[in-house]
């Protein structure tokens, strides 16, 4: 699985918030792996956030997905794309 990590200054956080989609006030985390990876992942997060669970859990859960994909479609066309 591909990954990769950014670093995003904190005074660029209204920036980040807005590209996201998400309230100013919250910065969500998605977690995927294997059972113990995720239970180890809310170990940690526990005590400084809140599990989103439900509908509202779900529907994280899709945008998160739909962006993934988007993402992957928009690099292929980039790699593919003859010049």
């Amino acid at each position: 699985m591909a990954w990769t990590v950014y670093s995003v200054a904190t005074s660029k956080k209204a920036a980040l918030d807005a590209a996201l989609g998400g309230p100013a006030d919250q910065t969500y985390v998605l977690v995927e792996g294997s059972a113990d990876g995720v239970r180890r992942a809310e170990e940690l997060l526990g005590p400084v956030g809140q599990k989103a669970t439900g509908a509202d859990g779900e529907a994280l859960y899709r945008k998160f997905k739909d962006e993934q994909e988007s993402a992957s479609a928009g690099m292929g066309l980039f790699f593919t794309e003859d010049a």
